[in-house]
């Protein structure tokens, strides 16, 4: 097993062969990564040819990008090629430390997936490095959202395909369905269809996947499967369903008629609640449907109704509601709800009813990754998931050091009774920075919040900028201007990883970018990410925390508990509570944080018994639907 002096001494050899290659022309550095390319595919241990080729991507970045790898970045690629984990603060620039274990695997031909969190990460990264991987005759593909099936193949035949981890996830899925079932042997299938135009599949296979932000891919979207659908039609019957379950929801009592869990978000009725749906008025389209399927679509109805929130959980455009994801404040375009939940919030909303989906095509996250033969990974909040790493993926968590130390401070949390104090509390702080000519980002956990900020800041005629999955496309121009002095930023989640806030030098003289989290998130990762956006590459910088109450961490608790708890504060003037009440804020998340591994760790198991058993058949074990 490697371990940080392992890197250090690797690092040592590539900063002495870099010395060298620095004195190569660019034909000669070219003719000299053909040569490494060709002991690659001849069959040469990658490890031996480390030091060579690390060497010519440091030289290839110096003339490409004018950005030299710092001595930090070179351990960080080491311990990526040895399919670790490298958690590498925010600013330490993982972007520029992927291009070496990337270009190594890459000269094996074998080809190469940098995942991202989003399209919009994936297009600037591939955009940005490509002249690096060219110089070494190496091609770049990426993979976007709407490109068609040929443009896709394409890219996935490129020595280096960047791309967002559900896109090529689904691309893995859709070559399944492309292969079909009926037998184990994929690559003798493959053979058979390589000339099959659109049959044909558009991945090479699984060799390396380097993931960024890979706690956030590989553990908070864990619990998330991708699953390509098959429309199934809505029939009348069904769309009326739907419409007067929602329409009932109102008439049920909680805690009489039905319990609802807050933390896993699920209903289920009561035998009086039972009894009550029984003797509602019915639509006559009903009486073809039998009671259980009744009450299952009436406590889909209450799921929707009281576990997922209007720009909180996701949003309406044009008639269609959009998912939010909750651990990066993005909209997740394309994707659905199952089993009639989807449907359950439509008609929540009053909009009309999407056809429903069965599963054609199905695979975690945690599946998909683990069928790769190589696997790295890197985040800024990795160590506190190193367990999770291991037992799952089988990777070790390495802690590279900084290039700078960090300069970030705190400030102590700040805890209030009521969401009102609070935000009267936030205005009051955000005053005092601007008047310092600090730039200030503003963390928010949904749309809804980021929204309710913005009209009390406008109240007060304080100009700002709004970050969120509703304006998401002004993304970049954002973000620009986030670091100017004086600037205000409300954003959810969006602005908590892959985000680079440059520091005009009066912000920096000033005291850095300050950063001010309105809530605690589900997990203390989140929160972390959050906070990184301040100090980073050695500026200075700082955070504070501001709580209430009546956030919405706190909602996971039982009403009638959490009515005690906030009956028994007793707040300043201003509202705010003593710090003791942060121990509540803290114990609910830690409790959050070990229900969602029990949730990962039971899936896992679920589905690794359905792989032996449709495996044992000689059954596609993706294909559960069109197997069933």
């Amino acid at each position: 097993m490697f371990s940080l002096a392992h890197c250090r001494r690797v690092t040592r050899q590539v900063r002495s062969r870099a010395k060298r290659t620095s004195r190569l022309s660019d034909g000669e550095m070219l003719s000299e990564a053909h040569r490494l390319q060709w002991e690659a595919r001849g069959g040469t241990p990658l490890k031996r040819l480390l030091p060579d080729v690390f060497s010519l991507v440091v030289e290839a970045a110096t003339r490409e990008l004018g950005m030299t790898h710092y001595p930090v970045q070179i351990m960080g690629g080491v311990a990526l090629f040895e399919g670790g984990i490298a958690e590498m603060q925010t600013g330490e620039g993982k972007t520029l430390t992927a291009t070496l274990p990337v270009s190594l695997r890459a000269f094996a031909g074998k080809g190469c997936h940098i995942m991202t969190t989003n399209d919009y990460l994936a297009d600037r990264d591939a955009t940005q490095l490509r002249p690096v991987y060219e110089r070494l005759g190496l091609t770049v593909g990426c993979i976007q959202q709407p490109m068609e099936t040929g443009a896709r193949r394409e890219a996935y035949t490129c020595d280096i395909t960047y791309g967002t981890a559900s896109e090529i996830g689904f691309d893995f899925l859709r070559d399944r369905l492309r292969i079909g079932a009926g037998t184990t042997n994929d690559k003798r299938r493959a053979m058979f269809q390589q000339n099959a135009g659109e049959e044909a599949p558009v991945q090479r296979g699984q060799y390396f996947a380097l993931v960024d932000e890979a706690d956030s891919i590989l553990i908070d979207e864990a619990r998330t499967p991708l699953i390509i659908g098959l429309q199934l039609p809505n029939r009348p019957a069904m769309v009326s369903l739907y419409r007067w379950a929602n329409h009932v929801v109102p008439e049920l009592e909680r805690n009489r008629d039905f319990q609802f869990d807050e933390k896993r978000r699920s209903a289920f009725l009561t035998e009086q609640g039972c009894r009550r749906v029984v003797l509602l008025s019915k639509p006559a389209l009903l009486d073809s449907i039998d009671t259980e399927r009744i009450y299952q679509h009436v406590e889909k109805a209450i799921t929707a109704y009281y576990g997922f929130t209007l720009d909180r959980d996701y949003i309406v455009v044009d008639d269609e509601v959009i998912i939010v994801d909750e651990s990066t404040g993005r909209q997740m375009d394309g994707r659905k709800w199952q089993d009639g939940l989807h449907q359950a919030v439509e008609a929540k909303e009053a909009i009309p009813l999407s056809p429903q989906t069965g599963s054609g095509a199905r695979v975690t996250i945690q599946t998909l990754f683990r069928r790769y033969e190589h696997l790295a990974g890197m985040t800024g909040t990795a160590a506190v998931a190193r367990r999770e790493f291991k037992r799952v993926y089988k990777r070790k968590v390495t802690v590279v050091p900084t290039h700078k130390k960090c300069k970030r401070t705190g400030s102590p949390t700040r805890i209030f009774s009521t969401q009102a104090a609070k935000r009267e509390a936030i205005l009051k702080e955000i005053v005092r920075l601007v008047a310092k000519k600090r730039a200030v980002l503003i963390g928010t956990p949904s749309v809804f919040a980021s929204e309710a900020l913005s009209a009390r800041l406008n109240d007060e005629g304080l100009a700002h900028s709004v970050l969120n999955a509703v304006q998401h496309e002004q993304e970049a121009k954002i973000v620009e201007k986030a670091g100017l002095p004086g600037r205000i930023t409300i954003a959810t989640n969006m602005a908590g990883r892959g985000t680079d806030i440059l520091l005009h030098e009066h912000v920096r003289e000033a005291g850095g970018l300050h950063v001010i989290a309105t809530e605690m998130h589900t997990s203390k990762r989140i929160d972390r990410q959050l906070v990184g956006r301040a100090a980073r590459q050695g500026d200075p910088g700082s955070f504070q925390f501001f709580l209430s109450l009546e956030d919405e961490l706190l909602n996971v608790l039982p009403p009638a508990k959490l009515r005690r708890i906030q009956n028994s504060a007793r707040p300043g003037k201003s509202g705010e509570l003593s710090s003791r009440w942060l121990l509540l804020f803290q114990r609910t998340q830690r409790r959050l944080e070990k229900l969602h591994i029990k949730q990962r760790k039971e899936m896992l198991k679920q589905e690794q018994e359905q792989l032996k058993k449709y495996n044992r058949m000689g059954l596609d074990p993706f294909l559960e639907l069109v197997e069933s």
